[in-house]
């Protein structure tokens, strides 16, 4: 299989089935096959019962996995990413504020084998942003992502855009080794990949906000940093040798092959 869509959702009853009509028929258009995995963080709502219900006729395999509490962003997207089948695996937030049909920005440099991880972002293009965040937001936000680079030398800009796409093989160990569910698990996540020195880049992608994001600034702000400092504790330490290590071998092995299967190899 191609392509796995993992969509984290907590409480979306009023904008995912919407969201799903397009993700199906997406994957459906694809070359290679893909499939759809939404995980259900503790909703209070309809949310599980919207997903089974599009499930039951999606032109695309469906799969919903359930935390039964709320968990955090991270936990789910985390246990997306592990349980999806594809050759790539690719999350997005359920709001599609970066509309899937984008998807092609990331998953290209990846087919070609120009990335290994392709991340969408705000801040390599602004003028793709079409409706833009209140102005005290996108204003801690920027100050956010200067904070991350500073707390752990990651060479990204935005880091928490919800939308990226990844090459299974090298990166699985280390999705397997994250530790924060919150909202912060993009900075570790990111963080590993550059430690493990896969390919990674910042790809320009179109984004709207849209109204209803369970972030709050500053609470979950504070709690981000807070986590991205942690993280930046235990990497300097070692905690995620083994992790690395892994990441480095699968890539190797992916680049091996590749080379193997190249014309005139």
């Amino acid at each position: 299989m191609e392509l796995s869509i993992v969509v984290p959702a907590f409480n979306e009853e009023q904008r995912l089935a919407a969201s799903l009509e397009r993700l199906g028929l997406y994957l459906a258009s694809i070359a290679g096959g893909g499939e759809l995995v939404v995980v259900d963080d503790g909703s209070t709502d309809g949310t599980a019962g919207i997903v089974r219900a599009y499930a039951a006729r999606a032109p695309v395999p469906v799969r919903l996995l359930e935390n039964g509490a709320n968990r955090g962003k991270g936990a789910s997207v985390r246990r997306g990413l592990l349980d999806g089948r594809g050759r790539i695996l690719l999350f997005s937030d359920a709001d599609l504020s970066t509309p899937i049909e984008e998807a092609p920005r990331l998953l290209e440099p990846i087919r070609k084998g120009r990335l290994e991880v392709a991340i969408g972002s705000r801040a390599v293009d602004r003028s793709l942003i079409g409706r833009s965040q209140a102005l005290a937001r996108n204003l801690l936000g920027r100050a956010f992502n200067v904070a991350i680079r500073a707390l752990t030398g990651i060479p990204v800009h935005d880091t928490q855009c919800g939308f990226k796409a990844f090459l299974a093989a090298p990166v699985r160990p280390l999705v397997e080794a994250l530790r924060i569910e919150g909202f912060g698990f993009d900075v570790e996540l990111l963080g590993l990949c550059a430690a493990a020195g896969l390919s990674l880049g910042e790809v320009p992608v179109p984004w709207n906000h849209v109204d209803g994001s369970k972030v709050h600034v500053l609470r979950d702000g504070v709690r981000m940093l807070r986590d991205s400092a942690a993280f930046a504790r235990r990497l300097r330490g070692g905690a995620y040798e083994s992790a690395l290590a892994k990441a480095r071998a699968e890539s190797a092995a992916v680049r091996t092959s590749a080379g193997a299967g190249a014309p005139g190899a």
